[in-house]
């Protein structure tokens, strides 16, 4: 089983690697599209590394609506291409590339209107299913199917009834989006690239005007490195222009932040056993299954303040149960709501009548020699987008390179997933733990759960779950800390976990416990273990103040109270 561990010592050596040897390409952000960027390079035998100034999937690929879709509402717009070509990439994901993190969910779209609603939506829904199956990936979800209203309360006993005359269900494909990009990255790492977070690049390297490097600050351990490479990829995504900026070019194109916020709740608050969409005036809205909780959102509004920590106000929150309740029979309250999140969307804004019309879709540019440039572009086609900023990039290259590979690359946890899967009651009967527990284990980390298993052999009190989130197990913090590359409480419990949007007290009663969890592995004392906590509890404040006040400016100016935490 192919493997790879991203813990502190594996981070030094990374970095220390990076700075002493020439990379064929060096990638600037681990989002989703640059964790795939790097797995895209080091799958065609280019030396490649991967720096990230926070986290992995610390910006929007952490706060997406976890949905992996063809992106129904793009037919409407007759954009058939993004959507055949999201469609292809579901399939993949689902069937091929990562089974034991993208899973199928149902939809149900309530119609409003007799007669031409159903005929003009179902119209869209048997397109969308036909242009999955056309490309020979769709074979793993149901089709769509009609159903009367009485039908449709059935499987949504939580909608009014005079909120539908009848209804429409369909399926997607949902994951968690921070943890698809941390496999993503250790993927990368499993096949030799370089990788290491908390990594800032603070300047570029040019030889005349040719970006040859970059000059990249270790925020952990203090130092600056100096990384050179032949080719660099910027996929900062909503820091694009940022980026860009250090080498004194505007670029063909710019990215504009679009803030979008969700909701989530139990999920003995609404009655279903099918997700939700539904219209707004301006889009659409989800209503998305999520274990014990449901996701709601979301919203799509301008955002040119602080990019690293986007604030959701009152407004936002206020417009969310607003639009849900207008169908619910028994209405959410500020009450019901267990966690908030808000991320931006990297919008591409050309400078030309040709650029502005790519919105959704991507784009590649080589605006100065050496440096790449990769934006816009959905979660779901994240793989496309690294194939053509590596393609880009290669063109650099005086090297002949192989083609993409990363339609036939499972990531790590596929391999044996199935197999696992069938074999999970005797799973359970071995390690002592609930066959629950196991499923828990195998839909996060596919065969690596083994991983996480052998640390409970070793330690039989980290088969406990965690005293206040009891849906994961102690040792799955410890895991993050030694094989996922976290490196501070915020990382755990908002990103490898979800205790952060999946708990009432937004994770504080976890936080001490999962601090003294990490202090082995990451070698913190006391007062470490003191600091984090602190920092996490007033990060929370900070964020819960945000969301009381009245509009963005107030929110943003609440949210940045908490600053982030460095190790000493």
């Amino acid at each position: 089983m192919r493997t790879a561990t991203l813990g502190p010592a594996q981070r030094a050596e990374s970095l220390a690697a990076m700075a002493e040897r020439e990379l064929d390409v060096l990638v600037v952000g681990a989002g989703v599209v640059g964790a795939g960027t790097a797995l895209d390079a080091v799958t065609r035998g280019l030396s490649t590394g991967l720096v990230e100034a926070r986290d992995w999937a610390s910006g929007t690929s952490s706060r997406s609506s976890k949905l992996i879709h063809g992106g129904l509402r793009y037919l409407e717009m007759l954009d058939f291409a993004l959507v055949r070509e999201a469609l292809k990439e579901r399939g993949l994901l689902l069937e091929r590339l990562a089974p034991h993190l993208v899973k199928p969910v149902p939809f149900l779209y309530p119609l409003q209107h007799k007669g031409w609603e159903r005929l003009y939506a179902g119209s869209g829904v048997a397109l969308y299913d036909a242009m999955s199956m056309a490309r020979g990936h769709g074979r793993g979800l149901p089709m769509h199917r009609h159903l009367s209203r009485s039908h449709a309360l059935r499987v949504a006993p939580a909608l009014k009834k005079d909120a539908l005359v009848g209804a429409l269900q369909y399926y997607d494909a949902q994951m968690d989006d921070a943890r698809f990009v941390a496999t993503l990255v250790r993927t990368a790492a499993a096949y030799g690239a370089r990788v290491a977070n908390r990594a800032r690049v603070t300047s570029f390297i040019r030889e005349g005007e040719r970006v040859v490097g970059a000059r990249v600050q270790d925020v952990e351990a203090g130092g600056e490195y100096d990384i050179r490479a032949k080719q660099i990829v910027n996929a900062t995504g909503v820091w694009t222009d940022d980026t860009q900026s250090m080498v004194g070019e505007r670029g063909q194109f710019h990215v504009r932040a679009s803030k979008g916020i969700h909701l989530v709740v139990p999920k003995d608050r609404i009655h279903s056993t099918s997700g939700l969409i539904l219209r707004t005036e301006k889009s659409v809205l989800f209503v998305i299954p999520w274990g014990r909780h449901w996701i709601i959102g979301t919203t799509d509004t301008d955002w040119d303040l602080d990019k690293a920590h986007p604030a959701a106000s009152s407004a936002d929150i206020d417009y969310l149960l607003e639009h849900v309740n207008s169908v619910l029979s028994v209405p959410l309250t500020r009450d019901d709501v267990e966690g908030v999140y808000a991320g931006l969307r990297p919008l591409l804004a050309g400078e030309s009548d040709a650029t502005s019309k790519l919105s959704r879709e991507h784009t590649v540019a080589h605006p100065v020699p050496g440096l790449v440039v990769v934006a816009g572009g959905k979660y779901t086609t994240y793989r496309v987008m690294a194939k053509d900023a590596v393609d880009e990039a290669v063109h650099g290259l005086d090297l002949r390179v192989a083609d993409s590979v990363t339609e036939e690359t499972p990531l790590l946890g596929a391999e044996g997933y199935h197999a696992l899967w069938n074999a999970r009651a005797r799973i359970a009967a071995r390690t002592g733990l609930h066959v629950v527990r196991v499923e828990h284990l195998l839909n996060r980390y596919g065969s690596l759960a083994e991983e996480v298993l052998e640390l409970v052999a070793e330690d039989p009190s980290l088969g406990q779950p965690l005293q206040a989130a009891d849906d994961y197990l102690r040792a799955e913090v410890v895991y993050a800390a030694s094989h996922e590359g976290a490196r501070h409480l915020d990382d755990v419990l908002t990103r490898r976990t979800r205790i952060s949007i999946e708990t009432f007290d937004r994770g504080t009663r976890s936080a001490r416990e999962a601090a003294e969890l990490m202090a082995p592995v990451l070698g913190w004392d006391k007062d470490q273990i003191e600091r984090e906590a602190q920092h996490y509890e007033k990060r929370v404040e900070a964020e819960r103040e945000s969301q009381r006040q009245p509009d963005d400016l107030t929110a943003d100016a609440a949210r940045l109270g908490a600053p982030d935490i460095v190790s000493k």
